[in-house]
């Protein structure tokens, strides 16, 4: 039976209608009513988002011949992915507004939010291969997008790394098909139970760069940093965010697809492990010298992914790790979002120090700033707390242990970096005249757009919303994931 039903791809459809909408208005419509793109991709979202709701209401199941799972953390991927997709078209509004290319923009976007979901709820090896090239043709577009040379450099290192770990994907894919005679993730444990482990471990490790390319953790990790200081802060924001959602989802469904047992039973879990630890500690050391905050967070954005692993690591091992990852990602995306909406809304304020007397000049701006931050660190009682909580909590029941107290060392250290940023939005030194210190801390030309403000204060009041609630929610959801 092919399981064959459309409607259950419906938020889906919305997306691909949307970006389709987009392309075509941007192409008909003059510059000045180029908005008419920007509504047709909200309403995309939102019907994607209204559709998604209405499908968490039915029983999990696969439908396309069970290649694509429709159940519960596909619905979260689904909103959280929508989610967050609205709010960087809401922080990108001044700096696409009127552009040569703004409907191209959120073409981009809404295909690459599409991507992303097919790659969380690939049930299939095949369908894992396309959702990724879908992802990430786009996300290379968007990062390219503003033709300058810091954008340039980042999209050719993204471009190459993610066309190597591409090839390195698909022969994964290709060993495993392959050795379980059948590309089917429900077939994976049984096909690949008996297979030798050799040849199973080298396909394994091919898939997981892959998907370690698009989540941005180590080793193929190095493309975040460029693109999140050389593009656009629309393209930073949401390559630095939406693409981890579906790729850590991925490594989930993965990780508990494969055998442990028989020849093939390898120790993935201990993998896992390793490369979460390396990519806490790797992006927290980096963090430590950068000056540009939108590359501050490109490190941040590598080593939160190293917690983010944390759920990945015990997959199948405790009913806790995937409500822990789901609520790890929702809680990581507004906070993230929630500090680049600020960058987005002082583009000109491009170091440190720059920030120098913003909560004088600025309140709103850096309140939702000091929220954001002290939420990436893991402050209660802010969502990344709650996200790392839950996270923590699965890993040591999942018998990671260690892991946990290298994730706790990591929390620690974080703190100081960014308190780097921290420590100068907040400093309030002034000469007799009441002027700021240095003319260049002033910031007299800043003109905070609309968009990019009201992202950031949506921003900091989701992360207190859901640090205060994902408790709750945890619980609510563990039931539901019960193996």
């Amino acid at each position: 039976m092919t399981n064959e039903d459309p409607l259950a791809l419906l938020p889906e459809m919305f997306l691909l209608v949307g970006a389709l909408l987009s392309l075509l208005a941007g192409s008909f419509l003059p510059r000045q009513r180029q908005w008419v793109a920007r509504l047709l991709a909200v309403a995309a979202l939102l019907g994607s988002a209204a559709a998604a709701v209405v499908a968490l209401a039915g029983p999990a199941r696969t439908v396309y011949t069970s290649t694509y799972a429709v159940d519960d953390a596909t619905g979260g991927v689904r909103l959280i992915v929508g989610a967050a997709t609205l709010l960087v078209i809401a922080l990108g509004t001044r700096e696409l507004s009127g552009t040569p290319r703004e409907s191209e923009s959120y073409c981009l976007l809404l295909l690459s939010a599409l991507g992303t979901i097919v790659l969380a709820a690939a049930d299939d090896l095949l369908v894992l291969a396309v959702a990724f090239l879908l992802a990430s043709i786009p996300l290379y577009g968007l990062i390219g997008l503003s033709r300058t040379s810091a954008a340039a450099e980042a999209v050719v290192k993204t471009y190459l790394l993610g066309a190597l770990t591409n090839i390195l994907l698909l022969l994964g894919v290709a060993l495993l098909a392959a050795l379980a005679a059948t590309t089917t993730y429900a077939g994976l444990a049984t096909g690949l139970a008996t297979a030798p482990a050799a040849p199973v471990a080298v396909g394994v490790v091919a898939v997981l760069a892959g998907l370690l390319f698009k989540a941005g953790g180590v080793p193929a990790h190095f493309w975040v940093p460029d693109a999140a200081q050389g593009a656009t802060a629309t393209a930073a924001a949401f390559a630095t965010t939406v693409p981890k959602i579906g790729a850590l989802v991925a490594l989930y469904r993965l990780v508990d697809a494969l055998p442990r047992g028989g020849p093939a039973g390898l120790d993935w879990p201990v993998l896992i492990a390793v490369l979460a630890a390396l990519s806490m500690t790797l992006g927290n050391l980096a963090a430590f010298g950068q000056d540009d905050p939108r590359r501050l967070l490109g490190w941040s954005t590598v080593s939160q992914v190293g917690y983010l692993l944390m759920p990945v690591a015990v997959a199948g091992r405790t009913d806790e790790a995937l409500p822990a990852l789901l609520v790890y990602l929702a809680a990581y995306a507004v906070t993230n979002l929630g500090a680049f909406a600020v960058t987005a809304t002082l583009p000109e304020r491009r170091t440190l120090s720059s920030y120098r007397g913003l909560a004088r000049r600025q309140p709103v701006l850096a309140g939702a700033l000091l929220v954001c931050l002290l939420s990436l660190v893991g402050t209660p009682p802010t969502a990344v707390f709650a996200g790392k909580v839950a996270a923590f909590t699965a890993a040591w029941d999942g018998g990671l242990a260690w892991l946990v107290v290298v994730a706790a060392v990591n929390t620690v250290v974080s703190l100081f970096y960014y308190l780097r940023w921290i420590t100068p939005t907040f400093r309030t030194d002034a000469r007799s005249d009441g002027s700021p210190e240095r003319a260049g801390d002033a910031g007299p030309h800043d003109e905070p757009g609309t968009g990019g403000r009201a992202s950031a204060l949506t921003a900091a009041v989701l992360v207190i919303v859901l640090g205060l609630s994902a408790g709750p929610l945890v619980g609510l959801l563990s039931p539901g994931f019960a193996r």
